[in-house]
């Protein structure tokens, strides 16, 4: 029996396995709901216009009911026609751009309630969620990538070859599994100096290969010594053929599980950081930074921008361990 019929009759096992496990399938629908989220709003079709000044401040939602001034308040924020100054050279260009304008995008009175409220610029804290979850869920997916590419292909490297190279790739492991996990990312982050989504991701990711690199060590050091490899070797396939063409597709699926599991951490990791400051800058929304506006604005009893952004991020990270736990059980061949 070839490698590559082994890989496929795992995977199919595993699928049969997920299937018959609701609460795994049930997580996966809630997962697959918010990755179609993200991509709906990565391509404007939902949440574009989530910076828009739709309500009053701190607009609560409807079903709490507006504040008894809200009514008065919006009133005050419509824009108001000044008179033209006789001395102003500009007046009539500047008088004809602002017809221009309120033609195009003519203002409207604000609303005193949305369905889960607004923040302190009025913005709907709905769209503002899905905005931030775009963010913060396109983090964890591509940090959790780099990261198990790197401790895959590390642990590729230091499981096949072994000797010195085995003992080189263990010293760096050392290294960064002595400090704790939060110290490093915070320590890396204060070192770069630089906010942004890239950032965030280069911090994250270099920061969490140890794991996946220690499971994918063990798993080739395993394979290496298996007949299949040994017959490769025998016909003369290189070191880089068996390691990633006869290998690899073996022990693809835990990576796999592996890629589920740190997405779930780094979601929460960026959550942190832009809570603490060293997260997305200025301009762009996630969860943390979220969280970081809603911490002022719950000693005003306005709860609303914590309830949703913390909610979010509970659905989610739960649905993510759940059928990551799912998943894991799925691929164990000891699990009958």
């Amino acid at each position: 029996m070839t490698a590559s019929h082994d890989s496929a009759g795992l995977w199919t096992l595993a699928w049969r396995r997920l299937r018959a496990d609701r609460i795994a399938m049930a997580a996966l629908a809630v997962v697959a709901g918010c990755l179609l989220l993200v991509l709906l709003s990565g391509l404007g079709l939902v949440a574009d216009d989530w910076e828009r000044e739709v309500a009053v401040n701190y607009a609560p939602p409807g079903f709490v009911g507006a504040d008894p001034g809200a009514r008065a308040l919006a009133q005050a924020q419509l824009p108001r026609a000044t008179p033209p100054n006789a001395f102003d050279p500009l007046a009539a260009e500047l008088a004809e751009l602002k017809a221009q304008l309120a033609a195009a995008d003519p203002p409207l009175e604000k609303r005193t309630t949305l369905p889960f409220g607004a923040d302190k610029w009025g913005h709907d804290i709905v769209k503002k969620t899905i905005k931030g979850g775009e963010t913060s869920i396109v983090v964890g997916l591509v940090a959790a990538l780099l990261a198990v590419t790197l401790g895959t292909l590390f642990g590729a490297v230091s499981g096949f070859y072994g000797g010195w190279v085995d003992d080189l790739f263990n010293w760096f492991y050392s290294v960064f599994t002595a400090v704790p996990a939060i110290l490093m990312i915070l320590a890396v982050a204060a070192v770069l100096q630089q906010k942004g989504v890239a950032t965030i991701v280069l911090i994250l990711g270099l920061t969490g290969w140890t794991g996946p690199y220690r499971l994918m060590r063990a798993e080739y050091i395993k394979h290496s010594a298996r007949e299949y490899v040994m017959a490769a070797d025998a016909i003369g396939a290189s070191s880089l053929r068996r390691m990633f063409g006869h290998i690899l597709p073996n022990v693809a699926h835990v990576a796999l599980v592996q890629m589920s599991i740190l997405t779930v951490g780094f979601i929460k990791a960026e959550v942190i950081l832009s809570f603490l400051g060293f997260g997305v800058p200025v301009g762009t929304v996630s969860w943390g930074s979220m969280l970081n506006e809603a911490q002022n604005e719950l000693i005003l009893g306005k709860w609303w921008q914590m309830a949703a952004a913390a909610g979010a991020m509970a659905i989610l990270v739960t649905a993510f361990s759940l059928f990551a736990d799912a998943l894991r059980d799925a691929l164990d061949p000891k699990i009958k």
